[in-house]
């Protein structure tokens, strides 16, 4: 077996590793502007197809998530294993055309069964754009990139929001979903152009490891790193209130007293600001604080967590005319843009280069199937529990508890930052390369 031993400590990062950085951030963008669709909509579908607030998380929740994540573990293994540009395409044409399918929805039914589908192609961008991103950014900097990426996230969730406060209105919801559909298309015709990123490992063996050895070695990662599993455990229950927050469209007209198009604006923008804001913070900062401390990222986010938690509990009670709600609103998508870079560039350095994209696909997972699919689903069920017994605001007393049970994660991610200079210390020796 031939190795080539790279030293990861002089890489450098190319003006062209930035652009392509940029490129992955817009799909990532359309990722979840198309993602969001529903959710930013809400307040459009749910009327025009006389969905209840159950269906309506099912379509948003399990409908979409249990493809989505399990499909993602999958592709995460895949792009240990092939061409990751290719693969991308692949996954923007089909995700693409499957939302502009779902403009032509007449029901429940006929907008799940695309739904689902659309989780099968969005499943392959994340750990595909993670591993390549890994391969071309240093380990100093891969909190920036991760950060960077998963600006995609406010800017994407925002984009939706205005797309259903301006455009909604004026051409419908149906045409939206058409024209996002087309332009995804167009950006995997692109994406078939990029050339593979050369796979970059601390140890480069010239045998490519198949299917079995990557899961095992992924498992045996998983086993071994307490911070690893804090932090993917953090991210679960950040996910729940993110997930019961589908119903905020609904929520502000339902029971603020907002005209639907009017707080799709407002909150589209807020969105952008606060979680671009919030990323570039969580990116830069949480590389910053680790080269200060040795603590790790995940202890950064116990800080901001900590911090922000009472703006993102009293929110939910206080008069919409007060500015404490319009706060909690901007450190919501703040609190949310710290997360991603922090927490994918904690799971890649603790695990193995090899796997990567498989690890991150099994957190991407463990983030939608559990954190999402619960709060989602659930949020559903407890609303339309809540109204049937009369229970007054019953949007506000399920994102309250859903806030309440979120906060578990500030205790997980102190604990994460405290193991973690130990496991990583632990995988650099070679105990992460059992």
């Amino acid at each position: 077996m031939q190795a080539q031993i790279e030293v990861e400590g002089g890489a450098t990062t190319e003006t062209r590793h930035y652009v392509f950085l940029g490129f992955l951030t817009l799909l990532n963008v359309m990722n979840f502007v198309d993602r969001q669709l529903l959710a930013s909509f809400a307040n459009f579908i749910v009327p025009d197809l006389g969905l209840t607030n159950t269906q309506f998380g099912w379509l948003t929740g399990f409908a979409f998530i249990i493809f989505y994540a399990f499909m993602g573990l999958f592709m995460g293994v895949l792009a240990d294993l092939v061409n990751r540009p290719r693969l991308v395409a692949i996954g923007l044409t089909l995700w693409s055309a499957l939302t502009a399918l779902s403009g032509a929805a007449k029901g429940f039914w006929s907008l799940a069964a695309p739904r689902a589908l659309i989780g099968v192609g969005e499943s392959i961008l994340t750990p595909t754009s993670m591993s390549m991103l890994a391969d071309r950014f240093p380990a100093r900097k891969l909190g920036f990139a991760s950060g960077f990426y998963y600006m995609g996230v406010p800017i994407g969730v925002g984009v939706s929001l205005l797309i259903a406060g301006y455009l909604g209105p004026a051409i419908g919801w149906r045409n939206c979903f058409y024209a996002l559909g087309g332009i995804g298309v167009g950006l995997a015709v692109v994406m078939l152009f990029v050339k593979e990123t050369p796979r970059r490992h601390v140890v480069v063996d010239t045998a490519r490891p198949n299917l079995r050895e990557i899961a095992r070695t992924a498992l045996r990662v998983l086993r071994a790193s307490p911070a690893l599993t804090y932090t993917i455990s953090g991210g679960v229950a950040m996910h729940f209130v993110l997930g019961a927050a589908t119903f905020d469209q609904l929520w502000y007209v339902q029971e603020r007293g907002f005209e639907r198009a009017e707080i799709a604006q407002y909150s589209g923008w807020i969105a952008m600001t606060g979680g671009v804001l919030g990323n570039l913070f969580g990116g830069m900062g949480g590389d910053w604080f680790l080269r200060r401390t040795g603590m790790g990222r995940p202890m950064f986010l116990f800080w901001i967590l900590l911090v922000l938690a009472p703006f993102t509990i009293v929110y939910r009670i206080v008069d919409p005319a007060s500015v404490w709600f319009w706060m909690g609103i901007f450190f919501g998508f703040f609190q949310l843009g710290c997360f991603y870079g922090p927490t994918f560039a904690t799971v890649q350095e603790l695990v193995p280069a090899k796997v990567r994209g498989t690890v991150v696909a099994f957190y991407i997972l463990t983030l939608n199937l559990v954190g999402l699919g619960v709060g989602i689903t659930c949020g559903g069920i407890l609303i339309d529990y809540l109204l049937a017994r009369g229970v007054a605001q019953p949007f506000t007393w399920t994102l309250l508890l859903f806030t309440l049970i979120s906060l578990t994660a500030i205790p997980l991610f102190y604990m994460a930052g405290r193991c973690f200079d130990r496991d990583r210390q632990r995988l650099l020796a070679g105990a992460g390369e059992l």
